[in-house]
């Protein structure tokens, strides 16, 4: 069977798994101020189309995971299985193949900064977790680049990575992050796995897992300690006149960007700046600032490199099986504690767990 028809055999079978309903790295908080706000007609015009097909990409349901999942035959265990499309600016999914696994780099650097993401999302997981790419049975890691016109997102779609070009006045384009791309494909292991409702404190626990792990997957890749990690997400995806640093910090959640086009970015820290919203599923992305802010205390606090022991407590909370998809901010906190004394017992790594999510005010101290 070739490279295409295992990727199409694979398509087939993930179109009747649940795909998760994040609308993509950059929120919709973002896009709908440079609607209002932003004075270039063209930024209006990419963010309104932008926020247009999130909107169509969100409306995709199916059966539960665990009927779905038993489908999936395995594949390469050990070796990622690696498809890289251009949609050459059109919205006709999945474009047109320009590199497959094993093949040699090509002229556009889009098309290889997606391979090389897709594959240290991939080594990432593997050398961290044993997890065999983001189902744990070998999924083929498939991406569309150059999506629609000036888009100004990426997201997992529940079977693929697409990849917008940005507008190129204020987003650049949206490889250019390997975090970006390590958010986009976690939200593919939580499908897998807890797959936590997208919506209120869970799908705040939603996006702020991928956060996790997307920032670990950089650290991972640049061999950096929890101490020297710049603990940004999308460091690089805004371009050198916005007022910014990244969509997001964890370290100092609230500060990623101050900027008349984007906005303030608007996420709290802590439980006292908790948002209550009808708008972006309740608040999602901006409630995620406060579980983000939690781990980046936690892995500091016990310090070497944040995947293998934060990440990991993280990780066996996410994939054990234990954790309710309706799992709000105290359940997913009382988890990872419950977590860390397990694996570590009842020591420096737990005690720096339940401290963290003290600090942000999700575990009151008795």
């Amino acid at each position: 069977m070739t490279q295409s028809e295992i990727s199409a055999t694979f398509g087939e079978v993930i179109s009747r798994i649940p795909a998760p309903v994040h609308c993509g790295i950059v929120p919709p908080h973002i896009l709908e101020h440079l609607v209002a706000h932003a004075e270039d007609l063209a930024v209006r015009e990419a963010a309104e189309r932008s926020l247009a097909l999130d909107a169509l990409h969100r409306e995709q349901r199916v059966l539960p995971p665990p009927a779905a999942r038993a489908l999936l035959p395995e594949r390469s265990l050990t070796t990622p299985q690696r498809t890289v499309s251009d949609d050459h600016h059109t919205e006709r999914l999945p474009g047109r193949t320009v590199r497959t696994e094993g093949a040699p780099p090509v002229a556009d650097r889009t098309v290889d900064r997606a391979y090389d993401g897709l594959g240290a999302t991939f080594d990432f997981y593997l050398a961290a977790y044993r997890r065999h790419s983001i189902d744990d049975r070998g999924l083929p890691l498939d991406a569309t680049v150059h999506y629609g016109q000036k888009y100004d997102n990426a997201f997992w779609n529940g079977s693929r990575m697409i990849f917008g070009d940005g507008d190129g006045v204020l987003f650049n384009d949206f490889t250019v992050s390997v975090d970006v791309i390590g958010h986009e494909l976690t939200h593919g292991v939580t499908q897998f796995s807890a797959n936590l409702d997208y919506q209120g404190q869970s799908g705040a626990l939603n996006e702020s897992v991928s956060d996790v792990f997307g920032s670990l997957v950089k650290q991972y890749a640049l061999g950096q300690t929890a101490d020297r990690a710049d603990w940004l997400i999308g460091a690089g995806l805004l371009a050198p006149q916005v007022q910014g640093i990244a969509l997001r910090s964890m370290r100092a959640p609230g500060t990623a960007y101050d900027d008349p086009s984007l906005g303030t970015d608007p996420q709290p820290a802590t439980m006292a700046g908790y948002v209550d919203s009808s708008g972006d599923n309740g608040g999602v992305h901006l409630n995620s600032g406060i579980p983000n802010h939690a781990f980046y205390l936690a892995a500091t606090a016990i310090g070497g490199y944040a995947w293998e022991r934060a990440g990991q407590i993280w990780y066996d909370v996410l994939t054990g099986g234990g954790i309710a998809a309706s799992a709000d901010f105290a359940e997913f906190a009382a988890a990872t504690v419950a977590a860390a004394e397990t694996r570590y017992g009842a020591g420096a790594e737990a005690r720096a767990v339940r401290e963290a999510w003290v600090q942000v005010g999700v575990i009151t101290q008795n």
